[in-house]
C-alpha cells in the first residue's frame, strides 16, 4: 500500500492491540510511552476497543478479549494446509518425541500455524501466530529454497538478514548457497540460527512446484538430534510427511 492511503488513526489501533498482546496487558501510562503518544490520545483509542469488545479491562489494566478467539479460528479454518497438514505432524512428534510444526510464508516472513510436541519436546517461544524472520529457521530456508533469487532478494530488501544467534547466516552471498544445497538434498538444516542448541529438519510443501504453501519440520536439541537420527532418519521421516500432506493437498 502507498504511503500517501495509509490511515494513521488505523496504524496506531492495531500497534496498540500489538503492544498490549506483547506486554501480556498494560495500563495508559505503559501503552503512552511504548507508543511515545499522549495519554490522552491512548485512552480514547482504548475506550472506543473496549466498547466493541476487543478489550476488557481489569481494574487498571487493559488485556485483548475472547473476540480476537473467534478471528482466530475463523483463519484456522480457511488455512487449507492446516487441515490437511496437521496429521502428519502429530505423527511425526509422536514418532520423534520432538517438535514438530507448519510454518507458511506471509507478508515476506514466517508464520507457525500448528505445532505438536512430542513426549521429549523441549519448550520453545515458537507458537502459533509467531512470526520469524525466513532465514532464521530451517522452515523458513526450506521455503526460501523453492523461490527465484529476485524474491529472494525481495524479501532481504525488505527485512535484511538480522542475527537471533551467533549461527544466524546473515551474508546474502553465504544464504544463497545454503539455500541451493537445500534445494539439492531436499530439505533445509538449522544449526541453532534462531534458537542456540537447538537442531531442525525441514522440508518444504510445494504441491504444484510453482509455489511452496508451507514447510513442516521436526526440531530438538543438539544433545539428542545428532548422529545418524540427524543426518538420515529425521530428514527422512519429514520428507515421507512432507509428500503425503503435498499429495494430500494436491486432491483434496
Amino acid at each position: 500500500m502507498a504511503n500517501q492511503t495509509r490511515i494513521k488513526s488505523a496504524e496506531t489501533t492495531l500497534r496498540i492491540i500489538e503492544t498490549i498482546k506483547t506486554l501480556d496487558g498494560a495500563g495508559v501510562a505503559d501503552i503512552a510511552a511504548e507508543l511515545g503518544r499522549p495519554t490522552s490520545t491512548i485512552h480514547n483509542y482504548l475506550q472506543t476497543l473496549e466498547a466493541n469488545e476487543y478489550l476488557i479491562k481489569d481494574d487498571k489494566t487493559y488485556r485483548v478479549s475472547l473476540r480476537f478467539l473467534g478471528l482466530g479460528k475463523h483463519i484456522e479454518d480457511r488455512l487449507q494446509i492446516r487441515k490437511i497438514a496437521m496429521p502428519e505432524i502429530d505423527e511425526l512428534a509422536d514418532r520423534t518425541g520432538e517438535l514438530a510444526g507448519l510454518l507458511v510464508e506471509e507478508h515476506n516472513k514466517g508464520v507457525y500455524v500448528y505445532l505438536h510436541s512430542g513426549d521429549k519436546a523441549v519448550y520453545l517461544d515458537a507458537r502459533p501466530g509467531k512470526r520469524t524472520y525466513l532465514h532464521q529457521t530451517g522452515l523458513g530456508k526450506a521455503i526460501l529454497s523453492e523461490l527465484s533469487e529476485a524474491e529472494v532478494d525481495t524479501i532481504i530488501d525488505e527485512h535484511g538478514l538480522p542475527r537471533a544467534t551467533p549461527n544466524t547466516i546473515t551474508d546474502r552471498d553465504r544464504l544463497m548457497t545454503e539455500l541451493a544445497e537445500t534445494r539439492e538434498r531436499g530439505y533445509a538444516i538449522d544449526r541453532g540460527e534462531r534458537v542456540s542448541g537447538v537442531r531442525c529438519i525441514a522440508v518444504p510443501i510445494n504441491p504444484s512446484g510453482e509455489k511452496p504453501v508451507g514447510a513442516i519440520s521436526v526440531s530438538g536439541p543438539k544433545s539428542r538430534v545428532k548422529g545418524d537420527f540427524f543426518e538420515q532418519q529425521l530428514p527422512e521421516l519429514v520428507t515421507e510427511a512432507a509428500n503425503v500432506i503435498e499429495i494430500n493437498y494436491r486432491f483434496a
